[in-house]
């Protein structure tokens, strides 16, 4: 790629995506003119766009792309066939993708810290974040969520480091390899390995043979902070070439103990190889978020942040939005929104909701949609995950005729099993039906997590406005008392 001069027009394909707008954002900040296209921007990511006043296209047309722009960034969700891609291609315009661009243009002079793993990614990558500004140093970032002490999820800052989201997922069609290995990293996080991206990963071995060629361009002056509990992440720093930390609750180099959760404060001491570094408190709940704490701290002691640095940081820090976020609450009931979309996500999020809302009945409500969820690779995980829920709701599978019956994930199945250890379980119809169905039997103390990696059909307001007005099915006042578990079977007769 070669590199356009600031003032060049940047069309970016695919613009609605989190990281793509943020690197429209840091284009902009940059002093390039930037133009994208989308077939449809939501919020929070089309107020943001707006705010830059950035011009968005809505569908993709050849149209967008005349006159000609500079440089088309392709997104990685955009396949061929779409029509600005043809046209691109038809026309010999200069196209590269997102990591590509990053590299070039704020990487290559720039001290490069990758948050990688399955999961944790953008929390670590906030965290690290939120640490260096509070340390007063002008890191650049790119996070891949939307971080509640940030007005935004980039900054190009003036800084020597930046900090973003290493993903393992595939760079666009023309380049089918990890997104992290174009960062060129000078440090690394790697928080888990597991089986995900189903649709282009075969296997665990071949997940693990991305990070095994990550950690290999991490260079002899690096650094690689690791968890030390995984045998998978251990597979794959055994021949690193440069420096190894490891993190975790009984082992490694860094360790926290005396973990204590009350009043919505988790609170955890940390050793260093022996040496106590003090007491860390945060807002944030579950023991996968005391790793997340864990391993940013870590990090930003090697460079040089102190401790009491490191300490106010970690109070200070409010989370990311979609992570356990409160939409809101009617009538005595918690509405949650979670990113949650992996099984181990699932779990780990179902466990710190236990945490943070205790006494609470806890409902599960699951939308299918990754396509690691839509497939029926991790059934038996999905089952014992939801388990930790006291209702289970699943929708249906999204786009689920874009599968074959043998690879699509069967909710009716993971519900019967859930019915056999004694869980309320239902599922099937639309959003709209799902609401209809649960509203009526809601209590007051219970709490609702709906977990996507989309937007579920806007679930979560749906269900607030209807406990807002207290009505049921036919416009009657709810009476709760009435209601037993077996009205939920609503749900699939609709």
């Amino acid at each position: 790629m070669i590199a356009p001069q600031p003032g060049s027009h940047i069309h970016l394909i695919g613009i609605g995506g989190t990281a793509m707008s943020a690197l429209a954002g840091l284009l902009q900040e940059r002093g390039y003119q930037v133009t994208g296209s989308d077939l449809a921007v939501y919020p929070p990511v089309s107020t943001l766009l707006a705010e830059m006043r950035i011009p968005v296209f809505e569908g993709y047309k050849a149209a967008n792309l005349k006159p000609a722009p500079d440089l088309v960034v392709v997104g990685n969700a955009i396949s061929r066939g779409n029509e600005e891609v043809e046209h691109v291609l038809d026309e010999k315009l200069p196209y590269t993708s997102l990591p590509e661009v990053l590299r070039e243009l704020f990487l290559r002079d720039r001290e490069t810290i990758v948050v990688a793993g399955t999961h944790g990614k953008t929390t670590v990558t906030s965290i690290l974040a939120w640490i260096f500004h509070s340390a007063g140093l002008d890191a650049g970032f790119l996070i891949g969520g939307m971080p509640l002490n940030f007005t935004r999820s980039f900054h190009t800052g003036r800084g020597e480091h930046f900090i973003l989201e290493g993903d393992e997922y595939d760079t666009a069609f023309f380049d089918k390899g990890p997104k992290f290995l174009h960062y060129h990293p000078d440090a690394v996080i790697i928080n888990a390995v597991e089986f995900d991206h189903a649709d282009i990963y075969s296997d665990l071995g071949a997940v693990q043979t991305a990070f095994k060629r990550l950690v290999n361009i991490v260079p002899r002056r690096g650094l690689i902070i690791a968890r030390a509990e995984q045998e998978t992440v251990r597979r794959c720093i055994e021949r690193a070439f440069c420096s190894i930390e490891t993190f975790g609750f009984g082992g490694g180099e860094w360790r926290s103990q005396d973990l204590d959760c009350a009043g919505g404060i988790t609170e955890f001491s940390v050793e260093r190889r022996g040496e106590t570094m003090g007491r860390l408190r945060t807002e944030l709940a579950g023991e996968h978020n005391v790793m997340n704490v864990l391993a940013a701290s870590a990090m930003a002691s090697h460079y040089g942040i102190s401790w009491d640095q490191i300490a106010r940081a970690i109070e200070t820090f409010r989370g990311v939005r979609r992570r356990l976020e409160i939409v809101g609450e009617e009538a005595g009931v918690i509405v949650v929104d979670d990113f949650a979309h992996h099984p181990t996500a699932i779990r780990e999020t179902l466990r710190a909701a236990r945490m943070r809302f205790p006494g609470r009945r806890l409902w599960a409500l699951v939308e299918p949609r990754s396509n690691t969820l839509r497939r029926n690779v991790f059934e038996a995980e999905l089952v014992d995950a939801l388990a930790l829920a006291d209702r289970v709701v699943m929708a249906e599978v999204y786009h689920k005729d874009q599968l074959s019956d043998a690879e699509r994930l069967k909710p009716e199945n993971v519900l019967e099993q859930l019915r056999q250890r004694g869980i309320a379980a239902e599922g099937g119809g639309s959003v709209d039906e799902i609401v209809k169905a649960m509203a009526p039997r809601l209590q007051r103390g219970d709490a609702v997590i709906a977990m996507s990696n989309g937007g579920f059909g806007g679930i979560h307001g749906k269900l607030l406005r209807a406990l807002s007005m207290g009505q049921g099915d036919r416009g009657e006042k709810i009476n709760r008392a009435s209601m037993n578990d077996r009205d939920l079977s609503r749900i699939s007769e609709a």
